[in-house]
């Protein structure tokens, strides 16, 4: 097979562009193959993927699809989001605390070997490892062999439609595949400009496992039912000795229009219809993390009988619906260029040459598509790879790995105005001190509930993967102060009122955990670590297990950098939650003592900032994570007004480890720089970011396989360079790249419940909008006089220090600021 159309489609797009197109912020469309291209809100494509990580992704929260757009043998994978190895199940192990003394005096005497293999006898979970995501199926669609010409791929994000057109024979076919959360379903459309010409092949296949020992293999079993549906079921794989007990029911139905269609065995065989419309459907008997009692079968009979009678105009028309009612919410445009138009693989390239400061909106507006797709009320939240995932083994489990992944998966779900959006992860949160109060108990001889850094659909809370990882305390209390930020966004106080107890039993777990750092009036966590990052002193070596049999290295500390400022934040949302509640204020009193006796931030003999309580070198001086700058992104610890005197050693740890990296790590590197308000470096991240890290699916890319976070960590990156409200007041463009001379972001939500319209040109803000959702007094940073209208009436306007002007706003009502 042959693809005519790459010379010719490039020719045709340069030559538009040579006519009249300059740098500007239009986002009018050209033509690719009849099909309107919108460089900020479409990826598009002259060739099909020719591996998954390149196929496009459409997704309804629950139900996932990687679509490759080839047309002689297409292949659509999918995923169904509760599909996981094992079933219920806990990592508890009973009485570990007992040894738990004995492991902090031996980091407190430097035998950080001695602590590492003791607590992986004594404090590890079990099973060592979480369970794994799992890939469903895939639909094979095996049309003739001819030469095509004139093709096209694309992903429209405003609409979550993804497209596939070509031309063979001198028939022009299109097939559009989307993923309805209104009808459950995943349809895909097949249609042609002459009639009859339709004809194919389809096949729904299982996917089989042959690449890991622990698991039993081909659980599925391939049927055809009726004359015009195809099933395909089976249960999940036994892994670690947690037997497989979800069982899953996932189904095609084809509905040809004209033409004829025959079942012959496990395929479906269409002739010379005019069109054909094909739903996928799926589920499985999960009902939640406890309990797998549901009936896979009558969940899908149930949504086949829903489609019954239906049309792919009616499905495709509410599903269009639903997504534009959370994707239509924002809008952000900055400056096209002639490049703007090319394919997204092009554009990708050329921007390390020659601006397109469209392409930072396209990478925006994909991690708001991916979190519609990935992440809606009701659903699993976004793991590693989002709902996506085509192996069995797939890469770290595909799991939720909470020292710092799934919280970034959830950086922009707020400022992107898709706030409900974050109920999976609360509800995440909530489950996870189940388990967590048991590991408190268990593990640590303490209150509250405690979680560490990795889990799985299951819940599990004990630490995992080794003590190099499992010595991380604070995943639970990093994920507690995202439900503090949707109070901070929502100024909800009944939603505060309810996830109170799981923040106050956070607090329970550390006042009862911490403990006296010797020679210092300090309380610091013990174990600890920073993570994935080995500190480099005496005691800190690569040594052997003869348990085992394998060489490892520790991590193991007391009070990382990270471990503190992620409690300094929690203790300090505790306080004011209290306050705002008015409820255990005594308490609240005993806390906020506690936390003034936490480590202050520390610059070490090479004049960066600490990682680690001690001055320890660094054993990898590139190493991806961040961890110790928490405190500046996404936290609250410092920052370049309340602690500039930590800015240059923040600023040399950025230096040292250079701006390469996984594509995690980019992201954010470039939501630490924006924070530093250096608008050009953070550019210049994104740019290596799109060459060396990036998919061109817009995937992030970690080392190799793919992963959500980085794109999302993208999309969180850029809204800080435009607007943070971090500090108690908004600003406005607080990390402009040179670049971005001109834009408009609409939409965009503040702290203090906040909705935003704001443009900019030749780098000056020329309007600015604001929706008070919530009637908060309304602060803004900025360097000009302003006057501020409502209703065309003026507002009072009170100045404060450090350039700060505020004023009294109603709830729903909008408010217009000029300048003087």
């Amino acid at each position: 097979m042959k693809i005519k159309s790459k010379l010719f489609l490039s020719i045709l797009f340069v030559g538009v562009q040579l006519i009249g197109q300059s740098p500007g912020i239009s986002t009018t469309g050209l033509q690719a193959n009849n099909q309107k291209i919108d460089p900020a809100n479409m990826l598009w494509f002259d060739e099909p993927a020719s591996i998954w990580e390149e196929a496009l992704p459409v997704g309804n929260g629950r139900l996932g699809a990687m679509v490759y757009g080839k047309h002689g043998e297409e292949k659509i994978q999918f995923n169904e989001e509760t599909y996981w190895t094992g079933g219920p199940y806990s990592t508890v192990v009973k009485g570990g605390y007992k040894e738990l003394p004995k492991i902090q005096k031996f980091i407190f005497e430097g035998k950080p070997i001695e602590a590492h293999k003791l607590f992986g006898r004594a404090l590890m979970g079990y099973p060592v490892e979480q369970q794994k995501y799992q890939s469903m199926a895939n639909l094979h669609l095996f049309f003739g062999k001819d030469s095509v010409t004139n093709y096209s791929r694309t992903l429209d994000l405003k609409t979550g439609i993804a497209t596939v057109k070509y031309k063979a024979n001198g028939i022009n076919y299109t097939r559009e595949i989307i993923a309805s959360a209104v009808d459950q379903t995943i349809a895909v459309h097949i249609s042609a400009d002459k009639a009859g010409s339709i004809s194919l092949d389809a096949e729904l296949r299982g996917v089989r496992n042959n690449s890991h020992s622990n698991y039993a293999t081909d659980y599925f079993r391939m049927d055809g039912l009726g004359n015009d549906q195809l099933k395909l079921t089976g249960k999940s794989a036994d892994y670690l000795g947690v037997d497989g007990q979800l069982k899953y029911e996932a189904r095609i139905k084809a509905i040809p229009e004209g033409g004829s269609m025959t079942l012959k065995g496990s395929r479906l065989k269409i002739e010379n219809a005019n069109a054909v419309t094909i739903y996928f459907v799926a589920a499985t008997n999960f009902i939640n993390y406890k309990d797998v009692s549901a009936d896979e079968h009558a969940r899908v009979e149930e949504m086949m009988a829903h489609l019954e009678g239906s049309s792919f105009t009616k499905v495709k028309q509410s599903a269009v619906e639903d997504h534009k009612k959370y994707y239509d919410r924002v809008s952000l445009t900055l400056p096209t260029t002639n490049n703007s138009y090319l394919t997204t693989d092009e554009r990708m390239s050329k921007i390390q040459t020659e601006p397109d400061p469209q392409l930072a909106t396209l990478c925006y507006n994909f991690g708001r598509y991916l979190l519609i797709a990935s992440s809606r009320p009701g659903t699993q939240p976004a793991n590693l790879q989002g709902i996506w995932n085509n192996d069995m083994n797939p890469a770290w489990d595909s799991k939720y790995t909470t020292n710092i992944n799934t919280e970034m998966n959830y950086w922009p779900v707020e400022t992107a105005n898709l706030s409900e959006l974050s109920e999976p992860l609360i509800t995440m949160v909530k489950e996870l001190t189940d388990q967590g109060a048991e590991v408190a108990k268990e593990h640590y001889g303490a209150g509250g509930w405690v979680f560490h850094q990795n889990t799985d659909l299951w819940r599990v809370a004990a630490p995992m993967d080794g003590p190099t990882w499992g010595t991380y305390t604070v995943g639970g209390a990093w994920l507690t102060t995202h439900l503090w930020e949707h109070y901070l966004f929502t100024r909800d106080k009944e939603y505060l009122k309810e996830v109170y107890p799981i923040i106050k039993g956070s607090i329970d777990f550390f006042m009862d955990f911490l403990v006296e750092y010797p020679g210092k009036d300090w309380l610091v966590t013990n174990p600890s670590n920073s993570p994935e990052n080995p500190p480099k002193g005496e005691g800190y070596e690569y040594f052997y297990d003869e348990v085992t049999g394998m060489y490892y290295f520790t991590t193991i500390v007391a009070g990382a950098t990270m471990d503190m400022q992620i409690l300094k934040d929690l203790f300090a949302y505790y306080g004011e939650a209290s306050e705002i509640l008015d409820i255990d204020r005594d308490y609240a009193k005993t806390v906020l003592a506690a936390r003034d006796r936490f480590p202050p931030s520390q610059v070490g003999r090479d004049g960066m900032l600490q990682e680690w309580t001690e001055d320890y070198e660094q054993m990898e001086d590139k190493h991806r994570h961040f961890s110790h700058l928490y405190g500046l992104y996404p936290g609250n610890v410092i920052s370049p007004n309340r602690t500039p005197e930590f800015i240059g050693p923040v600023k040399k740890v950025l230096e040292q480890r250079g701006d390469g990296g996984t594509g995690f790590s980019r992201g954010w590197k470039m939501a630490l720089w924006a924070r530093l308000n250096d608008g050009d470096r953070a550019n210049s991240i994104f740019k290596g970011y799109l060459k060396e890290q990036c998919y061109a699916s817009l995937f992030a890319k970690c080392g190799k396989p793919l992963q959500v976070d980085g794109s999302l960590g993208v999309t969180a990156g850029i809204t800080e360079m435009l607007i943070q409200s971090n500090e108690g007041y908004i600003e406005l463009l607080p990390a402009l790249p040179t670049e971005w001379s001109e834009g408009e972001f609409k939409g965009v939500c503040a702290r203090g419940g906040f909705e935003l319209d704001f443009s900019w040109k030749n780098k000056e803000l020329i309007s600015t909008e604001v929706l008070s959702k919530v009637g908060e007094r309304f602060r803004l940073k900025t360097n000009k006089k302003v006057k501020v209208f409502q209703d065309g009436k003026p507002v009072s306007v009170k100045k404060r220090a450090n350039k700060i002007i505020e004023f009294n706003t109603v709830k729903g009502k909008t408010y217009t600021i000029t300048e003087i």
